[in-house]
């Protein structure tokens, strides 16, 4: 786990020693173990610890490491292939890198390290980017190829690691986070004002290949870009996997929750491979339980730590399902609890940690948590993420799984499922979510105003975005049945945005999060599911899950119906104790001469929420983060 950067210029150029700590300088918490660079000169390749160049150079890749396989000099980077013809810098884990590394010898390949980069290099001079599809991991890299004049960039299935990309003024620059290319001459600072509105009205981000930043892309996720050295400013852009709904299981119910099982704990496995001590972070919900009890079905004998947040509202409190598996596990816990002033304190650092805008305060519970395990000393982690748009987590998948029933005229079905599904206490009803799916797009209209949900809340300037061609897309539900939906949120939606708040969290702290629900095999298994073994005919959500796991999690956990996970009390912080915080910022000159909002009337809503006249939702945050990131980036909006 690392961070990576790099440069392709236009011409030949010196390159300074500014430029250089731009791009390596704000990536040192993703590897405060070592670091290297890499020039390419006429005469061939150079690297080292220094950026010393005094020369003309082609291109520059930098690497901030993270030691968690093969700590010794062998694991260096950028590590270059036999012959000195070929250069990688990798972010990630192959987590299948001994299988690979078999394969690999038995074509005649030797290694000098026991590292999973060596393999990906060595894959890469044997396979090409073919590679990509022998692997099980979370990654991205870059490979700089001299015998074919490019530059290979790749990012895994999923995108669990980032990579962004800008033309800067002298050419091409990649970095695994936005901050550095914002530093380089030339970047543009100016919004993307279609992300902006759908960041604004529902809090989506991260989805795509663009960002908040007009000027700055981010690699999609299972995909390769290539360029040519020659001509760094024409990319080439090619997808090497996605998750598919063509094939269909035809195993029983039991049959299937045998193999699930048997995938999950193969994936928990892989993920444990590690030369530093590993923990996991523990919601007490189902899917973070099952990783730490797969943790210890696999390592009974290994001292297991596990960090948890505890919210200080009962409601939101799971700290009696965290001793369970406490219990259970044998594991040694440690518990994290916050107050809202905290919430304060620590706000500029960690909008500074994310790089964009998020949707929620419990991206902050989230990084206290992380903060607890590197203080600790636990490097590596484990946790749940990605199971609930894989699996059905989500409130709104028995609305999806409903609407399936009532479009295949199942209505017997439909009528059953409805009749038992209302009885699972949920924040909405079921008639609601079933109309975000079966409605026409008329009728959603009414629907939105009713729960406050407008395309165009009252409070944007509906003028400044259509004046640069914002369309009005909701992203969030379309004509599908459940398995499409779940699709959609692990490709576009939900799980993009999880995967960035992690992997910026847990790297803002120098450790590397691993999230095993997420492997190609795993995933395309589950897709292949029939809906009724996701969502069960009485409205049980993750119902083959829930099987697969009985007699290694307790029956207590896998039992439970309600779900909160790292989820702080938003509305009691901002509402009550840092409401006139909150209304500071809303005075802010951010927010004041934003011309893409209205402020009177996001006043007047804010006035409305605090009364009660109007029901909370995480907009406020919205706005408070809006301000908040404009100011500490510079950003421009005109």
């Amino acid at each position: 786990m690392c961070g990576i950067a790099g440069l392709v210029l236009d011409a030949p150029t010196v390159i300074t020693s500014d430029v250089g700590h731009c791009l390596s300088a704000p990536l040192h918490h993703r590897g405060p173990d070592d670091f290297g660079w890499c020039v390419m000169t006429p005469e061939g390749l150079q690297c080292g610890r220094t950026l010393d160049h005094q020369g003309e150079c082609k291109a520059v890749l930098a690497h901030r490491r993270l030691s968690i396989l093969d700590s010794t000099e062998a694991g260096w980077q950028p590590m270059t292939a036999v012959g000195g013809d070929r250069v990688i810098v990798h972010n990630g884990e192959i987590y299948n890198y001994l299988e690979l590394r078999a394969q690999l010898q038995a074509l005649g390949h030797r290694f000098h390290s026991q590292t999973d980069t060596e393999v990906l290099l060595k894959g890469y001079g044997e396979w090409g980017t073919q590679v990509l599809k022998h692997t099980v991991g979370m990654f991205a890299f870059a490979i700089l190829d001299l015998p074919q004049r490019k530059l290979v960039l790749a990012r895994d299935f999923f995108g669990i690691k980032p990579l962004y990309y800008t033309c800067w003024r002298d050419g091409f620059a990649f970095a695994s986070e936005i901050n550095p290319l914002l530093q380089l001459p030339g970047v543009s600072r100016r919004v993307n004002p279609q992300r902006l509105y759908h960041y604004l009205r529902s809090g989506l981000t991260d989805h795509g290949g663009e960002t908040l930043f007009a000027g700055i892309q981010q690699l999609p996720a299972a995909h390769c870009l290539e360029l040519s050295l020659d001509h760094p400013r024409r990319t080439h852009l090619k997808c090497f996997w996605e998750p598919t709904l063509e094939h269909r299981c035809d195993l029983s119910f039991r049959e299937a929750a045998q193999q699930l099982r048997q995938l999950f704990l193969d994936s928990v496995r892989l993920h444990l491979r590690s030369d530093v001590p590993v923990g996991a972070a523990l919601s007490g919900g189902i899917d973070s339980s099952s990783v730490v009890m797969a943790m210890r079905y696999h390592e009974p004998d290994q001292v297991l730590h596990t960090f948890s947040y505890l919210a200080d509202d009962p409601a939101l409190n799971e700290e009696r399902w965290v001793d369970v598996i406490g219990s259970n596990g044998g594991t040694v816990g440690h518990k994290v609890a916050l107050e809202p002033k905290q919430l304060v304190e620590d706000l500029v650092r960690l909008v500074e940690v994310q790089g964009e805008p998020f949707a929620s305060t419990s991206i902050y519970s989230q990084m206290r948590v992380f903060q607890a395990a590197r203080t600790s000393g636990i490097k590596v982690m484990l946790d749940g993420q990605g199971a609930d748009e894989l699996l059905g987590g989500y409130e709104y998948y028995a609305g999806a799984r409903l609407a399936s029933l009532i479009r295949h005229g199942l209505w017997h079905d439909a009528l059953r499922f409805w009749h038992q599904a209302s009885s699972i206490p949920r924040k909405n009803s079921l008639l609601q979510y079933l109309g975000r799916f079966l409605l026409p797009d008329a009728a959603q209209t009414g629907l939105r105003s009713l729960v406050g949900r407008e395309l165009w809340p009252r409070w944007l300037n509906r003028t400044w975005f259509q004046e640069r061609g914002v369309e009005e897309q909701t992203h969030a539900h379309r004509r599908g049945g459940l398995r499409e939906t779940l699709h959609r949120t692990l490709c576009e939606t939900s799980l993009p945005m999880l995967l960035r708040y992690e992997d910026r969290n847990s790297m803002a702290c120098s450790i590397e999060s691993r999230v095993p629900f997420l492997t190609p095999g795993l995933v395309d298994f589950v897709l292949s599911l029939p809906e009724e073994f996701i969502i069960a005919p009485n409205g049980t959500s993750k119902a083959i899950f829930r099987e697969a796991m009985r007699g290694l999690v307790p029956d207590a956990i896998l039992d439970r119906k309600d779900k909160i996970g790292f989820e702080t009390p938003e509305k009691q912080w901002l509402c009550g104790s840092l409401q006139s915080w909150v209304e500071r910022i809303l005075d802010s000159e951010e927010l004041v001469a934003n011309p893409a909002l209205h402020l009177p009337m996001l006043k007047r809503d804010w006035h409305a929420v605090v009364s009660g006249q109007r029901r909370y939702d995480s907009r406020v945050w919205r706005w408070v983060n809006l301000a908040v990131w404009s100011r500490l980036n510079g950003v421009i909006f005109d």
